[in-house]
């Protein structure tokens, strides 16, 4: 077992782990760390977790330090500069004719780099805009298509329940969701009700996934022949909860039998 520290580069953002380098680290600390894109000014979300080894999808980076009032006024210029570079982005795109729309953008704490997400519907040939971003803003630029969930998670809004949507607001990381999810809990496969903003099936249909495998276990699937008291029905209806299952036999007879776990 590792013990990490979970830090976030924004409010939106995944939760990346990093090593604490035995710093006592608070929730919504301000820091330093160390990635693959150079120095980041991130916020502790999870001051201390262990986690399996194996887990890890590449080595751990530092946390270097916790950031000062110094470290805070370059972290806020670069917010501000990264969306004026949004803005020109933009404008590029359009006098470029590409096919895309760029969501975000933004700078490495050490201004080594300039990221841009984008989406759109198919590859995107953008090395000229790559260069003359380049030569504007004279660091390296890197342009990077995401998903739809993505998309929803940096614009947010409304999901089918009324509230915010769980990528927008709290979900660190978006796991794959199934068709499966939505047949264990006995959903009509109907896209308007099981799919979410983005168009994809809605996340929290995970939430709930396994008590539905575990509650599922023992009982028969609708459609499935089933011997009763030596007679062959078919299952026609069943209740999870209660554990109840209704059959019928081939002269519309039914029955509803309790299933014990």
């Amino acid at each position: 077992m590792l013990t990490v520290t979970g830090i976030k580069f924004s409010l939106k953002g995944r939760v990346y782990y990093f090593n604490k380098n035995d710093l006592d680290l608070k929730i919504n600390q301000e820091v330093i760390v160390e990635t693959e894109r150079g120095l980041q000014y991130g916020f502790v979300l999870i001051p201390s977790k262990e986690i399996e080894e194996e887990t890890l999808i590449s080595p751990l980076k530092d946390i270097l330090r916790v950031a000062n009032k110094d470290d805070r006024k370059v972290y806020d210029k670069n917010l501000e500069e990264s969306k004026e570079a949004l803005k020109k982005a933009r404008r590029l795109v359009q006098e470029l004719n590409l096919e895309m729309n760029i969501l975000d953008a933004n700078y490495t704490f050490d201004r080594k780099q300039l990221l841009f997400n984008f989406t759109a519907d198919d590859r995107i040939d953008f090395r000229e805009l790559a260069k003359r971003l380049a030569q504007i803003y004279k660091t390296r630029i890197e342009l990077r298509q995401i998903g739809i969930r993505d998309k929803a998670r940096e614009i947010g809004g409304l999901g089918p329940c009324g509230r915010f949507l769980c990528c927008n607001s709290f979900l660190t990381d978006l796991n794959s969701v199934t068709i499966n999810m939505a047949k264990n809990q006995m959903l009509a496969l109907n896209p308007s009700k099981i799919n979410g903003a983005c168009g994809r099936l809605l996340c929290c249909l995970a939430y709930e996934d396994d008590t539905y495998k575990e509650l599922k276990k023992g009982l028969p699937n609708i459609g499935d022949n089933y011997n009763y008291n030596g007679d062959n029905y078919k299952v026609i209806d069943i209740d999870i909860y209660k554990r109840k299952v209704k059959l019928e036999d081939e002269n519309h007879h039914q029955e509803e039998i309790y299933i014990e776990v």
